[in-house]
């Protein structure tokens, strides 16, 4: 006898872990964002004073497409389960935190190879925060925790 009943640890409410929600939505989007960043820089270049283009008003080039491509990916790929997604924005946040502090310190580029502006520094340290939020805030499992019907 086949069932379709799937057990808790299974369950696919996102609404229960903030953690799978931040890897889905910021996953996806750097990967959208990655891929767009494309149409306005394409170019490899590197070393000091490493130059993008614009992309709305964050400076991009392709080395910095593909580290919000593979990003996205990274966050997309751990994020079915809490565990997997905690482990996920927990990581994301601290490399993106380190990213955000040598954009900061050098304020022209991250390592020689991609280009920040303000905006760009100002995005990493909102993710930074939002990935630790995620990932340290509560998983509430409903499941365990249902209250006996009332009777009057």
């Amino acid at each position: 006898m086949e069932t379709s009943a799937r057990s808790p640890s299974s369950h696919d409410d996102l609404s229960r872990s903030p953690a799978r929600v931040f890897c889905l939505v910021v996953g996806a989007t750097l990967v959208l964002v990655g891929l767009l960043g494309f149409l306005a820089e394409s170019a490899f270049d590197t070393g000091g004073g490493v130059d993008g283009e614009n992309f709305i008003i964050f400076e991009v080039n392709g080395w910095h497409n593909v580290v919000h491509i593979l990003s996205g990916l990274f966050l997309l790929a751990l994020s079915r389960r809490h565990d997997t997604a905690r482990l996920a924005a927990l990581s994301f946040g601290a490399i993106y935190g380190v990213v955000t502090l040598i954009g900061l310190i050098d304020g022209e580029d991250v390592l020689g190879l991609f280009p920040v502006n303000p905006a760009d520094n100002v995005l990493h340290i909102v993710l930074t925060l939002a990935a630790f939020a995620a990932g340290l805030a509560p998983y509430r499992d409903r499941t365990r925790a249902t209250r006996p019907a009332r009777t009057t």
